[in-house]
C-alpha cells in the first residue's frame, strides 16, 4: 500500500537520466513496510485468535438458540474417517487437509486454520493475543500519524484524492490492466489512487473500529461503537471480512508489481527511486 512521496531530496538523479526520478519520500516507505509487517503479524495471530471459535454471527448474540452463524469451520466423523468442512451460509464444502482437519499425515488435528498458517503454529490463544494488539496498536498509530502528515503537507489532496480527470480516464485504465499494458509515471493512475484510497480510508479503519469494538475494555470508553456495527458479533464478523478483502487486495498488488515490472517497483518503495516511461512514450501522463 505504497504512496506517492511528497518531497524530492536535495542529490537528483543522473542528468542523462531524465527518466529516474524520486517517487517515493523517506517518510512513505516507513509507513509501508510498518503497515506490511503489522498486518502480516496481526493476520497470522488473528487466525490463531479465530481457531478459538471458528464461527461467524450475525447480530448481538450467539449460540445454540440462535440460528445467525454465516461462516462456521470444523471437523467431523464421517465413513471416510475425520473429514475437515467450511459452511457459508448454510452450503458446507469439504476442505480437509487446509481447513477443519489438517496436520503431517498421521497426525492430523481438528482445527480451523492450519498450523503453517496461524502464530504461533501451536495453540497458545494468549500469545496469539498478544502479538495480535502489539501490531494492531503499531498499525492504528501509524495510520494516524499518516494521516495528520498527509492531510497538512497537502500529500494526500495532491496524490491520493481521485480528479475528475481521473475519473474520465476510468474506462481506459481498466482496459490497460486487462491488458496488462502499463504506464510508468511519477503519478498513480484512477485505479492505483481507487485501490489505496480504499485501503487507507475504508479498510483499515473500518478493521480498528470493529476490534475496538469488539474489547468488552471498550465498552465503556465507546459505548456507542458496538451499537453501530450492529453487536460484537456483526463487529466481529465485519473485522474477519476486511482481513480476507485486504489478503486480496495484497495479492492483486503483488500480482500488478510482478506484471508491472517487480525490480523497478521494489527500488521504488526500498529507495525511493523509479524509472518512468522515456517523454516521447508518455507525453501527457501528468495529471497535477
Amino acid at each position: 500500500m505504497d504512496s506517492a512521496g511528497t518531497s524530492q531530496p536535495a542529490a537528483q538523479a543522473d542528468a542523462k537520466d531524465t527518466t529516474l526520478i524520486y517517487r517515493q519520500s523517506r517518510w512513505t516507505r516507513l509507513t509501508h513496510w510498518l503497515w506490511a509487517f503489522s498486518l502480516f503479524f496481526m493476520l497470522l495471530s488473528g487466525l490463531q485468535i479465530f481457531n478459538a471459535r471458528p464461527q461467524l454471527y450475525i447480530g448481538k448474540q450467539s449460540g445454540f438458540a440462535f440460528n445467525n452463524t454465516i461462516l462456521q469451520i470444523g471437523a467431523e466423523n464421517t465413513d471416510n474417517g475425520p473429514r475437515g468442512y467450511t459452511e457459508i451460509f448454510g452450503h458446507r464444502f469439504d476442505t480437509t487437509g487446509v481447513l477443519g482437519w489438517s496436520g503431517p499425515p498421521g497426525q492430523e488435528t481438528p482445527r480451523a486454520f492450519p498450523a503453517w498458517a496461524t502464530i504461533p503454529s501451536y495453540y497458545d490463544l494468549g500469545t496469539a493475543r498478544v502479538v495480535h494488539f502489539f501490531f494492531a496498536w503499531v498499525l492504528s498509530a501509524t495510520l494516524l500519524v499518516w494521516l495528520i502528515a498527509g492531510l497538512v503537507n497537502g500529500h494526500i489532496r495532491r496524490d491520493l484524492a481521485p480528479r475528475l480527470d481521473d475519473l474520465r480516464r476510468l474506462p481506459r485504465d481498466i482496459v490497460d490492466h486487462a491488458k496488462l499494458k502499463f504506464h510508468h509515471t511519477r503519478d498513480y493512475n484512477t485505479l492505483q489512487k481507487m485501490a489505496y484510497g480504499g485501503v487507507l480510508f475504508v479498510l483499515l479503519p473500518l478493521m480498528i473500529a470493529t476490534g475496538l469494538a469488539m474489547s468488552p475494555s471498550m465498552d465503556s470508553v465507546l459505548p456507542w461503537l458496538n451499537e453501530i456495527l450492529g453487536g460484537r458479533q456483526t463487529a466481529r464478523t465485519i473485522h474477519f471480512t476486511v482481513m480476507v478483502l485486504l489478503v486480496l487486495f495484497f495479492i492483486i498488488h503483488m500480482l500488478m508489481i510482478m506484471a508491472a515490472g517487480p525490480i523497478n517497483e521494489l527500488r521504488s518503495i526500498i529507495t525511493g527511486w523509479y524509472r518512468t516511461d522515456p517523454p516521447a512514450n508518455e507525453p501527457t501522463e501528468r495529471s497535477v
